[in-house]
This record gives structure tokens, C-alpha cells and sequence, in this order.
């Protein structure tokens, strides 16, 4: 499957999704669509379906944004130096897409890596694993199982 950032794909973004992906923007805390999220699946860039992540490397942070301990394909994640509002952190784009996804922080669970990659919502798709198959994303399913 080709991954890629297209005009269609950008003019079928709601306002918010463009202004997360597009602009670097940031969800507000706790209102996001898939911060509570908890069925098996992958989630996708929003803009290029590239695979991003999987729902058994989801965990509940209580940051208000959906967390994650990797990346699904780590070549699918951009890390980047952001010096904007005063602070120095590592932002999260898609490789594919190039749409900002959020910021990876050092403080997750040790047993799990260590690392929290901190997701607006607004630049994820979520594909159930029921439907990961018919979608594309069936390489796929065994990251998401049931442990």
C-alpha cells in the first residue's frame, strides 16, 4: 500500500483535524475522540492511512490525549526538535502525511519502554481490528491481539 498526502485527502478534514495536522495545532485535553478508546485496532495518519499505532500499545496516561508506548512502524514517525512556546520537546509527525501528531515525552512506564507518545486525536483515523483486513492494514492484526 502507497502512503501519501493529497489535496483530497486534505480538503476532507474537518477544521479541527486541519488545524492539528496541518498548522501544528493541539487538541484541547480530554476531548478528543479516541482518548478513551479501548476496542482492539490500529490507528492510521488521518491524511495518508499510513499505520501509526496499535491499540495494545495504547495506555491511559491521564494526560487527556490518547498514549502510546511506540510507534506500529517506527519508520512511519518523524521526530523533530520543537523549540515553539518555550519549551524544548520532540514532536511526532507522519512520515508519509507529514501531519503533526503530538510530542513523544520520556516518562512512561519503565516495563514498557519508558516512552509516551502523547496523540491528538484529530490526527488519527481508528481502524477496528474487525475490519483491519478489509481495510488494508491485515499485516497488521497480530500487533493488536489480545494479550
Amino acid at each position: 500500500m502507497t502512503y501519501r498526502k493529497t489535496d483530497e485527502a486534505i480538503r476532507k478534514l474537518t477544521p479541527e483535524q486541519f488545524r492539528v495536522t496541518q498548522q501544528s495545532g493541539t487538541e484541547r485535553p480530554f476531548t478528543g475522540e479516541y482518548n478513551e478508546n479501548k476496542r482492539p485496532g490500529i490507528y492510521v495518519d488521518i491524511v495518508s492511512g499510513e499505520p501509526l499505532f496499535a491499540s495494545s500499545d495504547k495506555f491511559d496516561s491521564g494526560c487527556g490525549w490518547p498514549s502510546f508506548t511506540k510507534p506500529i512502524v517506527t519508520a512511519n514517525v518523524a521526530e523533530l526538535q520543537d523549540r515553539s512556546h518555550g519549551m524544548i520537546r520532540t514532536e511526532v509527525r507522519s512520515k508519509h502525511g507529514d501531519s503533526h501528531l503530538g510530542h513523544v515525552f520520556p516518562d512512561a512506564p519503565r516495563d514498557r519502554g519508558g516512552l509516551r507518545y502523547c496523540i491528538n486525536s484529530a490526527s488519527l483515523h481508528f481502524i477496528p481490528r474487525e475490519q483491519m483486513e478489509a481495510e488494508g492494514y491485515g499485516a497488521f492484526i497480530n500487533q493488536v491481539e489480545d494479550i
